[in-house]
């Protein structure tokens, strides 16, 4: 078996697959949903209130942030790019927080155009901004809290990390802010990614909560609004279990009535910036085997590759892989299932035991709804694929096209030369595995 569950069928793969050629991502409307509302009722108690900020930058796709959007969710913005999806979604300014690093002034200056909450990321930013076009009224900082807190592989150790202010740039940036007449003030961390702990983010609660009693003490400014970061994991792994919301929303609450309530911070609102978890499980990347190689190792050559998810290749991530219409055959055939980069490390899993697989199967690689097609790239002139979205009644939407080769060349001059008539159909033919 699998391991892992699927919203769809080999027969309705071929089906879609007649209409939008593989390699597709596809992502499921209901299991979307279904995470959001469990966000929004696990955390109903925040007396002040509460708001989860879609991490745009796990799935970039319009489609996809206004179903968020629909169940309350705000978006956690990081380039201009995003602040541009959240304007073109017409999107209110406080359901809008914009964290970035290294940061161009053009950026600030649109999130504050946009009415965002604008999350600085050093205490050198506070001057930039405020000479440059001034400050709004609203200003939340990013901690790093260094030693204090461990990260983990992906994100790394706090103290190595480029992210956010010392807790005494902290300090004194509040009280720089205030000067510049800053009048509402918001605390941030976020230092893990991934992760499948849920007393990690009680943890980080319990930091935040005691350092927003700290800056009250020692500056007298009251943060209104804290904002816990995200990096809730995905169960990648069959057997590994989804992190409990309810169980993590419980320790916060109680660390709230013991820290928050006491030191006169009450009523505060509570914000979380999760993208991986809400939308991750509920995408697949769906391939065709194009070639079964046998040499040293056996391969299965997809027409899928790295540029489509570059997890694997990068992080040697772990996704789970299910050969449609095979599940109920014996995992007796070790294979690395591959892709057509000039590049070794284009693998999507090493020595993985799957059915035997032929030329022409479709295989299914589960939860890649987060940083899969939004770090896709064009290395070798790969064209990068289309994303469909499967909604609850089990009829597909193409929400965003396949790319073309006049996609691919039309940032480069190509005066002087002649293309080739047939090129485009040619090169789409080949994409498609034709």
């Amino acid at each position: 078996m699998s391991g892992k569950s699927i919203p769809f069928d080999r027969e309705f793969i071929e089906r879609v697959a007649s209409e939008y050629p593989t390699p597709f991502h596809i992502y499921d409307e209901a299991g979307i949903r279904a995470t959001s509302r469990d966000f929004k009722e696990a955390f109903d108690w925040v007396p002040g209130g509460f708001r989860n900020y879609y991490a745009v930058k796990a799935l970039p796709n319009p489609a996809i942030m206004k179903i968020v959007a629909e169940e309350g969710m705000g978006y956690d913005c990081s380039s201009m790019a995003e602040l541009a999806l959240s304007e073109y979604l017409g999107t209110p300014g406080d359901q809008i927080i914009f964290t970035s690093n290294d940061t161009p002034v053009s950026e600030f200056k649109k999130a504050i155009e946009l009415g965002a909450i604008v999350n600085l990321d050093d205490f050198s930013h506070i001057d930039y901004v405020h000479e440059s076009i001034g400050l709004p009224e609203r200003i939340c900082m990013r901690y790093n809290p260094g030693s204090l807190k461990e990260g983990n592989a992906i994100i790394g150790k706090p103290e190595e990390a480029k992210y956010g202010f010392t807790r005494d740039q902290l300090l004194a940036g509040y009280e720089r802010c205030a000067e510049l007449g800053v009048k509402e003030f918001g605390l941030h961390t976020m230092v893990a990614s991934n992760e499948l702990n849920p007393d990690y983010f009680v943890e980080t609660a319990k930091l935040l909560f005691e350092l927003a009693v700290e800056v009250k003490e020692k500056t007298g400014i009251r943060i209104s609004f804290l904002n816990l970061g995200g990096g809730i994991g995905v169960p990648y792994r069959p057997g590994e279990r989804p992190v409990d919301l309810h169980y993590v929303s419980a320790g916060i609450k109680r660390l709230y009535g013991e820290l928050i309530e006491p030191a006169g911070l009450h009523p505060m609102r509570i914000y979380m910036e999760n993208g991986r978890c809400v939308t991750g499980p509920h995408g697949y990347l769906v391939g065709k085997v194009r070639h079964v190689k046998q040499t040293y190792k056996d391969y299965l050559g997809l027409d899928a590759t790295m540029a489509n998810l570059m997890r694997p290749g990068m992080y040697g991530a772990y996704h789970h892989i299910t050969i449609l219409g095979k599940d109920g055959r014996p995992h007796d055939h070790t294979y690395d299932v591959t892709g057509s980069l000039c590049e070794n490390n284009d693998k999507f899993a090493i020595d993985r035991a799957l059915p035997e697989a032929e030329v022409g199967d479709y295989v299914v690689i589960h939860d890649t709804g987060a940083h899969g097609h939004s770090m896709g790239f064009n290395y070798n002139g790969k064209l990068r694929s289309a994303e469909l979205l499967l909604h609850n009644d089990q009829t597909v939407s193409l929400i965003r096209r396949a790319e073309t080769l006049s996609d691919y060349f039309a940032t480069l001059d190509l005066s002087g030369f002649t293309m080739p008539t047939r090129l485009q159909s040619e090169a789409l033919a080949s994409q498609s595995g034709d």
